[in-house]
């Protein structure tokens, strides 16, 4: 059997256009998707660690260098989503274009980013709920509120919220797209009020040095805050339900990138404008500087907007790793145990219980910008594979319809590998050798299990199509 066997991609092509969404969309409402789910964590969390470690000022540049990549992984990456219009992005793009063993990797990389990733909000919603309750004049224990590395014992904010999505997610508790899009608005209206705020308050005298940790610090901090876009792939995603999405596609991608990194830069140079970077190593940044401004009422507005866009995120990327896991076990890759729905409500509860508890585990007891960088290496591994399958479509499968084509595919490909290649070369060592330990993990669940459980293995032939 081949570990490089692939998906009969007509079939499904064939059984997606069956159930085809309505084309709705046009350039700006893909843009505001965009916007709605790259919006969340990095900013309101990572600046400021990303700033006072890593970058100082010149994180403004690194976020100028994250959104090039971001750019142009998403352009390749929409030719997948309306190519092959079918849930499960990069791993099923992975499967369908570089074989099972890859997606399998890609999968298991899909787990890591999530998992780590949600740790990441956890502890991000921990701090502005600690600094909420600090502006109001009552102050948690440190001990409860910092991980060990910090100082602390655990980080129980974070643990009790994640453990709380988790039971909602076990009730089967769905999001509310009406909700999803006030939540929106309430993160940007965080966001400018912060601006309002703080920005008068610029010292340009805090900008000098701009770049302390030299060039190389600006290339460490565009892999750290990577994590700031992590969501990008849902606007590929949109593709199918596009009206133009030779048009619509690049227009809101990029639109919302653009809008989205200006952003991050106006709160960057706001943070460090006010307040000297190595002051800013904490993971409620914004609502830190305007506290220590003076502005305790603000403070409290913009964390009560920040706790409500990381509430969102949080559950969104603990439901998002049900949904890796039970892409990988309908395939027969992991077992189908795991995904075992509840006889009462529904849900996949023995994933959600494992994941949450991961979760808590995690965001109680490892510090914020391991647990970001580990997200973002597990990210731009999907996506190196991404753009890899896309190229490789796009030559052995020239005939296959695509609503929407990536200009220049044979630039714009290697030139995001590059990047990717480039951001993950700058992420520390320890994150590689976390990385290179978990993939091995993987390697070992594959060939040990998958692979003789794949139900892509177990087909003698292709079935014809009745």
């Amino acid at each position: 059997m081949s570990v490089f066997r692939t998906k009969d991609v007509e079939l499904m092509i064939k059984e997606s256009k069956r159930h085809g969404l309505i084309k709705s969309l046009g350039a700006l409402d893909i843009t505001l998707i965009g916007v709605g789910v790259i919006i969340g964590t990095g900013i309101f969390v990572l600046t400021g660690v990303a700033a006072a470690q890593y970058a100082g000022p010149g994180l403004m540049l690194s976020f100028v260098l994250a959104g090039l990549t971001v750019a142009f992984v998403s352009l390749a990456f929409s030719e997948l989503a309306a190519m092959i219009p079918i849930a499960g992005s990069a791993y099923t793009y992975a499967y369908t274009a570089l074989g099972e063993v890859v997606a399998f990797m890609v999968g298991w990389g899909l787990v890591l980013e999530y998992t780590v990733g949600a740790s990441a909000v956890a502890g991000g919603w921990s701090a502005y709920f600690t600094g909420i309750l600090a502006s109001g004049g009552f102050h948690l224990p440190e001990s409860l509120t910092k991980v060990p590395a910090d100082g602390g014992i655990i980080n129980l904010p974070a643990v009790l919220i994640a453990l709380f999505l988790m039971l909602l997610l076990v009730r089967g508790t769905k999001e509310s797209a009406n909700l999803n899009k006030i939540l929106v608005f309430v993160k940007l209206g965080a966001i400018f009020i912060f601006l309002f705020l703080a920005g008068p308050k610029i010292n340009p005298a805090n900008w000098n040095p701009f770049l302390p940790y030299g060039w190389q610090g600006v290339a460490t901090g565009a892999a750290v805050i990577f994590f700031a876009y992590l969501g990008i792939d849902s606007i590929a995603t949109s593709a199918e339900e596009a009206k133009n999405p030779r048009k619509d596609m690049p227009i809101g991608i990029l639109a919302s990138l653009a809008i989205c990194t200006i952003l991050y830069i106006a709160v960057t140079a706001t943070l460090t404008g006010t307040t000297p970077y190595p002051q800013l190593d904490t993971a409620e940044p914004v609502t830190y500087v305007l506290r220590n401004l003076g502005y305790n009422l603000g403070s409290a507005l913009v964390g009560t907007g920040a706790i409500a866009g990381l509430t969102t995120v949080l559950m969104v990327m603990m439901y998002a790793q049900t949904r890796a896991f039970f892409a990988m076990s309908r395939d027969g890759l992991i077992p189908h145990s795991l995904c075992k729905l509840h006889p009462k409500y529904g849900s996949p509860y023995l994933v959600t219980i494992l994941v949450g508890i991961a979760v808590a585990v995690m965001s109680g007891f490892t510090p914020i910008h391991l647990v970001a960088e580990m997200c973002s290496i597990g990210t731009l591994f999907a996506f190196f594979a991404s753009i890899i399958g896309v190229m490789r479509l796009r030559k052995n499968k020239p005939d296959w319809e695509r609503p929407f084509k990536c200009p220049g595919l044979y630039v714009i490909g290697p030139i995001a590998l590059v990047f990717c290649a480039f951001v993950m070369g700058n992420l520390p060592a320890h994150t590689w050798r976390n990385f290179f330990v978990w993939m091995t993990i993987g390697a070992i669940v594959y060939f040990v299990y998958g692979r003789n459980h794949s139900i892509l293995g177990q087909r003698k032939e292709p079935e014809p199509e009745k």
